[in-house]
């Protein structure tokens, strides 16, 4: 258990464990379904060996934006029953966070037992910006393991974040990174520290704008920069094409011809797509997809672009051949619909190729990495999948992650 050295010996130890269980949830005719458990299972690991060294483990979580009080809609109820079949032992769970449910739950624990407290988001404190407020609920989650506990980070989803039970409450026990924590932090040092190459990074998404510090940082770092998704059509728009009605961020046009000027003097190889499939309307349930592959110089005044085209994708797919070095976010179009998965389906198939090869292959997290498992690759076929989109993306922009640094610096 070499990830928890900081914290010394552990059996018997009330500790605190802040995950990232934000999964996504499915309500049908009163069930809950949990449609991609890939962060639950992630977050196993350091739970079963704490579990293990005989800590009586209180994991802390978030679901959704709930409003800094309860809702049902976002209880962890489901998701510790999850976490329990995936353990494979009984996890309790409290009814709140630090009210009577939360203290008679910890209190009943014995030595390699786990419970889940409710939703940590249903206290206005773990989320506020006024320290006071959020320092006073850190003493309250504290307060449950007592003065001879300890606090594990291992919910690197949410280390991008000043809250609560993220940084407060590490200012305030012995603490220690967990090892999905620690493993996202050294695949990411990788990716910014002298990179094997050729490096290759491949951005998609709806926006731009979301991707503006990524962009402006891996500029003076990548090789070559493979462009997909929505936020393709802005920068198609700075070229002076017509995009119809595909997404479009106008206030973006100036940065991204910024951005086509800096590639081309910095030696980047930035690649937008010659080809995208377009439709008239975006897709759903009511109507069947009418999918056409035009030119990206040539989309129609009443069509809207919702994936890479095949010319496109194989020269993806190309680009990426002779990688070594590879950080992939953001699909390349509307995925969850066969019509429209073809372009990221390519982009996927690529990296696993380059895995096999020895290249480093990593999947930024969030939508990323729920295509990986909707479009039913392995993940053991990539070199790492992120459980933390923003995080890692804040990483890459040369942002400081307070979740991080307050484990470093105390």
């Amino acid at each position: 258990m070499a990830e928890f050295t900081g914290l010394g010996e552990v059996a018997g130890k009330r500790v605190l464990v802040r995950s990232d269980l934000n999964v996504p949830l499915e309500r049908n005719e009163g069930r809950t379904t949990i449609t991609d458990d890939g962060r639950i299972r992630a977050s196993v690991p350091t739970i079963e060996a704490l579990a293990d060294a005989g800590a009586r483990v209180v994991v802390m979580a978030h679901l959704g934006r709930p409003k800094g009080e309860p809702d049902p809609a976002y209880s962890l109820e489901p998701v510790a029953a999850r976490l329990g079949e995936l353990i494979g032992q009984d996890v309790a769970f409290a009814t709140d966070t630090v009210g009577d449910s939360a203290k008679e739950t910890v209190g009943a624990l014995q030595d390699g037992q786990v419970a889940v407290l409710e939703n940590v988001r249903f206290n206005a404190g773990e989320t506020s910006k006024d320290e006071t407020e959020r320092g006073a609920f850190a003493d309250q989650l504290v307060a449950l393991v007592g003065p001879d506990g300890a606090f594990v980070s291992d919910g690197f989803g949410v280390v991008h974040r000043k809250q609560a039970s993220v940084y407060d409450v590490a200012q305030r026990l012995p603490h220690a990174m967990g090892g999905l924590v620690a493993a996202e932090v050294d695949v990411l040092r990788r990716l910014t520290v002298d990179p094997e190459r050729p490096y290759v990074v491949v951005l998609g998404g709806s926006k731009v704008s979301d991707k503006l510090g990524v962009i402006d940082n891996l500029l003076g770092k990548a090789d070559k920069l493979l462009i997909g998704g929505g936020m393709v059509f802005t920068f198609l728009a700075a070229q002076g094409h017509e995009v119809g009605k595909s997404l479009l961020e106008s206030d973006q046009l100036d940065t991204c011809r910024e951005y086509l000027s800096r590639a081309k003097d910095a030696g980047v190889e930035l690649v937008l797509p010659a080809d995208v499939v377009v439709d008239t309307a975006f897709p759903s349930g009511d109507r069947e997809p009418t999918p056409t592959v035009v030119p990206a110089s040539e989309i129609p005044a009443d069509a809207l672009g919702l994936d890479i085209g095949p010319e496109a994708s194989a020269a993806y797919a190309d680009a990426l051949a002779d990688a070594r070095t590879v950080f992939w976010n953001g699909p390349m179009g509307v995925f969850e619909v066969d019509a429209f998965a073809a372009g990221t389906r390519a982009v996927a198939e690529a990296l696993t190729k380059v895995t096999a090869a020895g290249g480093l292959t990593v999947v930024g997290g969030g939508d990323s990495a729920a295509a990986v498992r909707t479009l039913g690759f392995d993940e053991a076929a990539f070199g790492h999948i992120s459980t933390g989109g923003g995080a890692s993306l804040e990483y890459l922009e040369g942002k400081e992650l307070p979740g991080i640094t307050v484990l470093e610096e105390s």
